[in-house]
């Protein structure tokens, strides 16, 4: 029994660290220097449902995801950045939308636009954008009762997202989160972005402890 247990442990340790890879560009500190306002675009998403669905009812559950990640990633740097946990500001989501919109810019097309052009129409220094790939509706919410059966069966894993800022200036990837999305990342998608930014946040590049530590 012991060793059975041993085993789940085991795998239970290297599941959680498979699931989120990091990077962050070896130019990150040149190219970020002169930051100062950095705008979160929605997100966009790919939807896998089980159940039958037009195609039209699908591409608009689909851009409701992508904008209750960017609304939840708002949320997350607010409340920090309330504590003084960033060296830049972001802009509302709000004012980010309207000038998107105002542009002819829409859920539809913001994946053929540039970093360069995205930063230059919303005046920002830096975009923060990303991919959502899901098989429920996160915003939505969903249970997260969890067995190990659920591993060997298939049921844990309800996608995966990925984070990323670039330079506005030069549109150079500066850093990416990527993370398996399972029945232990949260219950909807505010609380899967707190928890998973949280774990990053020792990593994240604006936090104000990373870059103390970096000089000293």
């Amino acid at each position: 029994m012991k060793k059975l247990v041993f085993f789940f442990c085991i795998l239970w340790f290297f599941l959680g660290n498979a699931q989120k890879d990091i990077f962050e560009s070896s130019r990150f500190d040149a190219l970020s220097e002169n930051h100062e306002v950095l705008a979160i675009v929605p997100f966009i998403t790919q939807l896998e449902l089980e159940r039958n669905i037009s195609s039209d009812e699908l591409r608009e559950l689909a851009k409701k995801e992508g904008y209750a990640v960017q609304d939840a990633l708002e949320t997350y740097f607010s409340r920090r950045k309330k504590r003084k946990k960033f060296n830049v500001d972001f802009q509302n989501v709000e004012e980010t939308n309207a000038l998107l919109l105002r542009n002819g810019i829409t859920y539809e097309n913001i994946d053929v636009q540039t970093v360069k052009e995205l930063s230059e129409i919303l005046g920002v220094d830096g975009i923060i954008s990303g991919t959502l790939d899901l098989n429920v509706l996160l915003s939505k919410g969903v249970s997260t009762d969890f067995s190990l059966l659920d591993y060997f069966r298939g049921n844990a894993n309800f996608g995966r997202i990925g984070i990323k800022i670039s330079d506005g200036a030069t549109g150079k990837l500066l850093w990416k989160y990527e993370k398996v999305i399972t029945k232990k990342t949260g219950k909807n998608t505010d609380e899967l972005i707190d928890k998973m930014m949280k774990a990053a946040s020792r990593k994240f590049p604006y936090d104000k402890e990373k870059k103390r530590k970096k000089k000293v």
